[in-house]
């Protein structure tokens, strides 16, 4: 089964072929023209794709998932069997069937935090 990127490429491919064989044959004042008037739309259109690319992309979030986690216990410093972020984290965050967290001087997780 061929995937849209394959497609896409082997017709970016041929597409780029014809246009070789086809500014080859035509005259040379033709050609120019019509070569300048393709790298035009073709500089047009790689801007409006990574414009569009960058875009899609900064909608796409992360997915931080603690699932069966084991215990953790620690005298000194935090103990953690869930999801900790140090930052405030864009996307779903789960926590689910997370292990026992003890900490004799510190903050135990076993969450969200």
């Amino acid at each position: 089964m061929i995937t849209l990127r394959v497609a896409v490429l082997s017709g970016t491919g041929l597409l780029v072929a014809a246009l070789g064989v086809w500014l080859a044959v035509v005259r040379w004042e033709d050609g120019d023209r019509i070569a300048t008037s393709v790298s035009a739309l073709a500089a047009v259109a790689a801007v409006g794709v990574s414009v569009w690319a960058a875009l899609h992309a900064s909608r796409q979030q992360a997915t931080l998932v603690a699932s069966r986690t084991g215990s953790a216990t620690t005298r000194r410093g935090d103990a953690n069997t869930g999801v900790k972020t140090g930052h405030a984290a864009d996307g779903s965050q789960r926590a689910e069937d997370t292990g026992d967290a003890r900490s004799t001087d510190g903050d135990a997780n076993t969450g969200i935090q």
